[in-house]
C-alpha cells in the first residue's frame, strides 16, 4: 500500500489520541466541511461517521482497526469506491514518527479510478497529516 511518513513533535500518545479521533478530522483534514457522528462514545473499532467534504462527497467511514498508541485504520466507502488510511506510530527522540498507507478501491468498471485516485490522494493525506502534526506542536508550544 502506497505510504509515507509524518514526524510529530509530541508523544505517541498525543498524537495517537488525535489522529484516532473523528471528531478533530475537520480541523487537520482540508477537504472536510463536517463530521457526522453515526455512534456515540469514544472512538473503537466500529465507530462509523460520515465525512461531509467540501466537494460534497459524504461517505460513510468506520474504524476498522485501532490498537492504542500503534495501530489505527479507517475504511470509508461511497457508492462504488472505498478507501483506506492506516496509520502506525512510531516513538521517535523528538516525539513520534507517523507511518501513513493509503489505498482507494474501486468495484467494477471503477477499479482503474481507484488506482488513479490511489496516486492523487497520497499527497493530499499526507499533508493533512503534516497539518495535524503542526496543529499538535502549536499546543505544546
Amino acid at each position: 500500500m502506497p505510504g509515507g511518513r509524518v514526524d510529530f513533535d509530541v508523544p505517541v500518545g498525543v498524537a495517537f489520541a488525535y489522529l484516532a479521533d473523528p471528531r478533530n478530522r475537520p480541523e487537520w483534514q482540508a477537504s472536510l466541511k463536517s463530521v457526522e457522528m453515526l455512534d456515540e462514545g469514544e472512538p473503537r473499532v466500529g465507530l462509523r461517521w460520515r465525512d461531509h467534504t467540501a466537494a460534497r462527497i459524504v461517505p460513510e467511514m468506520q474504524i476498522t482497526a485501532m490498537d492504542s498508541g500503534e495501530l489505527w485504520a479507517e475504511m470509508g466507502q461511497w457508492r462504488g469506491i472505498s478507501a483506506i488510511l492506516m496509520l502506525t506510530f512510531e516513538p521517535a527522540a523528538s516525539g513520534c514518527v507517523v507511518h501513513v498507507k493509503f489505498r482507494v478501491h474501486g468495484r467494477g468498471l471503477l477499479a482503474p479510478l481507484g488506482w488513479l485516485a490511489t496516486g492523487a490522494g497520497l499527497l493530499p493525506v499526507l499533508s493533512d497529516v503534516k497539518r495535524a502534526a503542526r496543529i499538535l506542536k502549536g499546543r505544546e508550544s
